[in-house]
């Protein structure tokens, strides 16, 4: 496979590897990511990647296009990880480590309720704001499919998954990417266990 000099094509094209997807569609999910450099103005990475991820949708089931971006997910170790394992250590029932994880803004953005139907929704801001904008691809002008965010959506589920000591499931809901900067990001989490 090729080399990418951007990381975060490189760690896209080496998560779709490590899935196993065949290199014939790897290649053509990956067309053209060689040409962005690491230099390359941020319009321009956002722009490949919506195309990337349209690709991706078109290319691979929901399931498999979620499992190669929730591998993608930076952020997993360092304050955030300490700060996750103190909740599973601190809190012993399910209703407190969620109430301390809606404490803790530097892991887990904005909030973290739980729903009626049992749910977990994490939101990195508050609805209602007059826009949105993604710090992965803050220069995005077009609507990117939210198959880019579950690799947040990772991020989140890793460190909830320890915070409450379930295993969980994503279920993306909206993101400031997929709106167009109408919504902010909102994910939601079933137990799966």
């Amino acid at each position: 496979m090729a080399e990418y000099e951007y990381g975060r094509i490189q760690r896209l094209a080496d998560s779709l590897e490590q899935a196993g997807i065949p290199a014939d569609v790897a290649e053509q999910i990956m067309e053209g990511g060689e040409d962005i450099e690491k230099a390359a103005p941020p319009k321009r990475k956002a722009d490949w990647f919506r195309v990337a991820m349209e690709r991706m949708d078109t290319l691979l089931d929901l399931p498999t296009r979620q499992a190669v971006r929730e591998s993608c997910a930076c952020c997993l170790g360092g304050k955030r990880l300490k700060l996750s394992k103190a909740i599973a250590k601190e809190h012993a029932t399910l209703e407190e480590r969620i109430a301390a994880a809606n404490e803790t803004p530097y892991v887990f953005g904005y909030s973290v309720t739980r729903e009626e139907d049992g749910s977990i929704v994490v939101r990195f801001a508050p609805e209602g704001e007059p826009s949105y904008r993604c710090v992965c691809l803050p220069k995005a002008e077009e609507p990117i499919s939210i198959t880019y965010c579950m690799c947040c959506g990772g991020h989140i589920k890793h460190h909830l998954q320890i915070a409450l000591g379930h295993k969980l499931a994503q279920v993306p809901r909206v993101t400031a990417l997929s709106s167009g900067g109408t919504q902010p990001c909102t994910f939601a989490y079933t137990l799966v266990d």
